[in-house]
């Protein structure tokens, strides 16, 4: 999560003139191209319908043009003294690529000819289109208050796009030691992870991946049971209604032999298929602190291919036991990570690197509690036809401390709106802690 249409952000109409007052009929114009130039090696290459613009250094004024196929627009313009602009994105593989170019001071005079071109230099940035919503891992009280139940834990994966997306090979996983407090022998004397600049992150005895192709629109979700799939509420009132036709769950008995039969209504198409390459019943997701990642092999690599790869072994610490064993995951594969510390500890260590969450998120488990991802409100506020339909005053956040953009994600949705959620990178930025689980009342 391949397309090749790009879009641009900015909304206008293809060589429109822009201006604070009306411009007269008699003026002279001159001829202006613009050639958009592509890093190299990037995904996308000149294309048609990229919009470019050319702002005037008097009055302002600002010229807007449409590429053609060969990624060049044209322009008629007074003369005077341009700056050229453009921005635009293109979803592929679950990535969305930022590319945005910008030259100033450039003089426009009588006498140009079409034959002058302007290069401008395009440079490209990345961020997910697939990102982690949420996670619920805590597990919540019982009906009486007796103690806890666990076995409902989930993960809710995020169209953050205006593309679609294909989560097919589109893999889940977690980085082992499990839990955040426990023994880490991968830290080495420096006090440095052993893998933190090696290039590869490790995958802590399984992953879980989409075998077939699964659609998601812009801005829908998948929700993805990670232990027993079926209406929990049944039996435990505080936790979580799986029986949904629009849920995926974990289920491969060939596999793992500890999880329950799905509910009937979740379709065999939306069962999660697993490689296992360390001992285990069922896939581990921590109570209390995981640290959670999603990938997406590319080069042609299949996730059947990765987990054949005895080169790609490897053992927590180093020390070579069945318990241990895990595979070596490309850093440039990865598209999401949230690192989870728990509350009730103080030896919370990272596993994940830097480049993959900077930062780290606290969780107070067996409550029903779960890690709700921010929203990015300057752009959810942007998007046509969100006005009016944004819900705010937002309460949601343990101890008062939750979302600072105060939009209520799950009910400006439910009014509507398209959302876009913050992704800096860093999930103390990126996330808050929630006193409820969006699929509380199975919506």
């Amino acid at each position: 999560m391949k397309k090749t249409t790009i879009y641009s952000i900015i909304i206008a109409s293809a060589a429109m003139f822009c201006a604070c007052g009306e411009l007269s009929n008699d003026y002279t114009t001159y001829p202006v191209t613009v050639e958009l130039k592509y890093p190299a090696g990037s995904p996308a290459g000149p294309t048609s319908g990229v919009l470019v613009k050319l702002t005037g250094s008097t009055g302002n004024p600002v010229f807007e043009s449409e590429t053609n196929e060969e990624g060049i627009a044209v322009f008629a313009v007074p003369a005077g003294i341009y700056e050229v602009s453009s921005s635009s994105k293109e979803a592929v593989d679950n990535y969305t690529y930022n590319y945005n170019g910008i030259k100033t001071n450039i003089p426009v005079t009588a006498g140009r000819t079409d034959k002058e071109r302007i290069s401008l230099e395009l440079v490209v940035s990345k961020s997910a289109q697939i990102i982690i919503k949420e996670i619920y891992n805590g597990g919540c009280q019982r009906n009486d208050g007796s103690g806890t139940f666990q076995n409902d834990k989930y993960v809710i994966l995020y169209n953050n796009s205006e593309k679609q997306a294909n989560l097919k090979d589109l893999c889940l996983t977690v980085v082992t030691p499990a839990n955040a407090q426990a023994t880490n022998n991968d830290y080495g004397t420096d006090g440095k992870l052993s893998y933190e600049t090696a290039g590869w992150i490790p995958s802590g005895g399984a992953f879980l991946y989409f075998a077939e192709d699964a659609i998601l629109q812009p801005f829908e979700e998948a929700v993805i049971a990670l232990a027993n799939a079926v209406d929990h509420t049944v039996t435990y009132r505080n936790s979580i209604n799986f029986a949904n036709e629009s849920y995926y769950c974990v289920y491969d008995p060939l596999t793992y032999t500890g999880h329950a039969s799905p509910s009937d209504r979740i379709p065999t198409s939306h069962y999660l298929k697993a490689h296992k390459f360390a001992t285990g019943t069922m896939f581990i997701v921590s109570v209390t602190s995981p640290a959670i990642f999603i990938f997406k092999p590319t080069g042609g690599i299949t996730p059947q291919d990765l987990a054949n790869d005895t080169d790609r072994d490897n053992y927590h610490g180093n020390t070579v036991s069945a318990a241990n064993k895990r595979k070596k995951i490309d850093v440039d594969w990865v598209l999401d990570g949230v690192e989870v510390f728990t509350n009730s500890s103080s030896a919370n260590k990272k596993r994940l690197t830097a480049a993959i969450d900077a930062g780290y998120v606290y969780l107070t488990h067996y409550y029903g509690h779960t890690l709700y991802r921010n929203v990015d409100k300057e752009a959810t506020e942007a998007i046509t036809g969100n006005e009016g339909k944004l819900i705010y005053n937002y309460d949601l956040g343990v101890d008062g401390h939750g979302d600072p953009n105060g939009i209520d994600a799950e009910a400006s949705s439910r009014n509507g709106a398209h959302i876009i959620y913050m992704d800096t990178n860093n999930s103390a930025n990126d996330f808050h802690e929630r006193t409820e689980a969006s699929l509380r009342y199975n919506k």
